[in-house]
């Protein structure tokens, strides 16, 4: 049999895999080039948006997506449409003047109660991209917090489910909702998973990226960083994606810049 990593020992079909010779090829830290979720002092971070780009491009990362609070999230000071519309103003202005990485335009914007999210389709469309989370209501039901995230779901400007069951390791058990259903939605409507990389998260856990993996949904390995420092989390990240059987082309954020773009702009037709 060929060499089993060590991430694979898990009694889940690799050694059937190693003897048939379709063992993965897992992800590596190496093949990451961006971090496509992060915050800065204009919500609740702790650093300033130069700052955090410089600290990717440090990492020699290719992107880094600015993915700050909606304004719902009142207690992280969410953004509301006029705040925006001045971070976009902004990262134009550091992007003229950056020569190694570029900032993508984003925001972690909050899935409703109803379903709907938290700003309106008019700035949606001038970002990149959107991160799209659940912060509150955490108590519904499996079928309601299900149907809630395949609601918001259906808009062509949602594009990433962030640490999509809500755990906090140790302080917080994920809400009732069903994975499956969400990544057979995700894969039916083009949208994306996220493993968040931070941890006390490690959301989603190893099962389930490899049941994504499976049904052909992309993930996007992200920090959630709230800080340069934490940037340094996407070794986590990486860890729990190599133990879900993740390979690079099952991860968005092993894609060059203009490959990333196009999967974006594939499910909501920006640019």
């Amino acid at each position: 049999m060929p060499y089993i990593e060590p991430e694979l020992r898990e009694n889940r079909g690799e050694i059937e895999a190693a003897m048939h010779k379709a063992l993965p090829k897992l992800v590596t830290l190496q093949d990451i080039k961006g971090d496509l979720h992060m915050h800065t002092e204009r919500t609740d971070g702790n650093n300033t948006l130069e700052e955090m780009a410089r600290a990717a491009e440090s990492r020699g990362y290719e992107y880094v997506g600015i993915t700050d609070h909606s304004k719902h999230l009142t207690v992280a000071h969410g953004l509301d449409v006029k705040d925006v519309i001045a971070q976009i103003k902004q990262i134009d202005k550091l992007n003229s003047k950056l020569k190694n990485v570029t900032i993508l335009k984003s925001i972690e914007v909050d899935i409703l109660e109803d379903g709907s999210l938290d700003l309106p389709d008019s700035i949606l469309k001038e970002l990149d991209y959107t991160v799209c989370s659940v912060h509150y209501k955490f108590k519904l039901t499996k079928q309601q917090q299900t149907e809630r995230v395949i609601r918001a779901m259906d808009n062509p400007y949602f594009n990433i489910f962030a640490h999509p069951t809500g755990r906090i390791l140790l302080e917080r058990e994920p809400y009732e909702i069903d994975i499956e259903r969400i990544l057979r939605a995700a894969k039916e409507r083009g949208c994306i998973l996220e493993l968040n990389s931070h941890p006390n998260r490690l959301d989603l856990d190893d099962i389930h990226c490899r049941l994504a993996k499976d049904l052909g949904v992309k993930i996007a390995i992200s920090t959630d960083a709230h800080n340069t420092e934490a940037l340094e989390h996407i070794r986590y990240g990486v860890n729990q994606a190599r133990r879900g059987w993740l390979e690079k082309a099952d991860v968005i954020n092993t894609r060059s810049l203009a490959q990333l773009r196009g999967i974006f702009q594939k499910r909501s037709g920006r640019g």
